[in-house]
């Protein structure tokens, strides 16, 4: 048996080939619901769950996986609209339903990812990812609980072309390990959407991606999770290179409404939304409302994903 025979195993309703497919192919989006550590509390604030509602971290993150199995058994999240979910570490290694959160998520059809992340270094016109000394470790984990592929966040702040250099090239180091592993990296460089030179900070992660792009050996492929662009169409060199599986897209703290807006003018763009797709759960909403309040924002997320409005 083979280092990938066990994730076929694990996952054997949806294997690695079929994954792939679906994340190429897939008419939908992906579920971001990978809020680590620090943005919980903010995260269980949004959901209607107060600081002092928890008296530890364990508590804590017992309540977010409460919240997050509530998100994956609705009967909307398998519905199709979904192809595939980010999960935060301790979700991976928690169950849903008996299950393995990965499984579970396998088993309606939807592709699990991990984010790997540690977090960001210190604020300046970049930040780059801290050290993640336990990968390896955590990489060989994920891919035998049936994971597909890994999420890394960093920022660009502001139009600085030798720092976004960097973090590009840091960002694609860290995607080498996880390509060797066998498994599918989501790169993150998100631009911060409310710095004064967005525009010029898209250009520049443009051409240092498709820099990196090239350095890629044929036949490997990468994911790209970007902001929206301050011009729409600015990504179509990316939707269309044959090194990039599927080009996603983060809200980076607009709207829904206007996140949504966004995504329809950009061929080829599906979303990765977080907390455009959460921010009107509530816990005290009752299932029916629960349900009814999630299903509407996929049905608006799932439109913007698929179907465009090009200007």
């Amino acid at each position: 048996m083979g280092p990938g025979s066990k994730t076929l195993i694990i996952g054997d309703a949806m294997n690695h080939t079929e994954m792939t497919a679906k994340i190429r192919q897939g008419d939908g989006f992906i579920a971001a619901l990978d809020q680590s550590g620090g943005s919980t509390p903010k995260a269980l604030k949004g959901y209607g769950i107060e600081e002092g509602a928890w008296g530890s971290d364990e508590e804590m993150f017992d309540l977010i996986h409460r919240m997050r199995s509530r998100i994956i058994t609705s009967p909307c999240f398998g519905s199709g609209k979904v192809i595939g979910a980010i999960l935060f570490e301790r979700t991976m290694d928690g169950t849903v339903d008996g299950k393995p959160t990965p499984q579970a998520l396998i088993d309606q059809g939807v592709v699990p990812f991990i984010k790997i992340d540690k977090g960001l270094e210190a604020e300046n016109g970049v930040q780059m990812m801290k050290p993640m000394p336990d990968l390896d470790a955590l990489l060989v984990r994920a891919k035998g609980l049936g994971v597909f592929g890994t999420k890394e966040r960093s920022v660009i702040n502001s139009a600085d072309q030798a720092g976004i250099a960097v973090l590009v090239a840091q960002q694609f180091q860290v995607a080498r390990q996880v390509l060797a592993h066998g498994m599918m990296p989501i790169i993150e460089p998100e631009v911060n959407i409310k710095s004064g030179d967005r525009a010029e900070s898209d250009e520049l992660l443009l051409a240092a991606i498709l820099e990196e792009l090239d350095e890629l050996p044929d036949g490997q492929q990468v994911m790209l999770k970007l902001s929206i662009p301050a011009n729409a169409g600015l990504f179509d060199p990316l939707v269309n290179h044959p090194k990039v599986l599927r080009v996603v897209a983060l809200s980076g703290g607009f709207s829904r409404e206007e996140a949504c807006r966004e995504l329809a003018r950009n061929r080829g763009m599906i979303a990765s939304f977080s907390r455009a797709l959460l921010s009107d759960l509530r816990a005290q909403q009752s299932d029916e409302e629960f349900n009814r309040t999630l299903g509407t924002a996929i049905d608006e997320i799932h439109r913007a994903s698929t179907a465009k409005v090009l200007a």
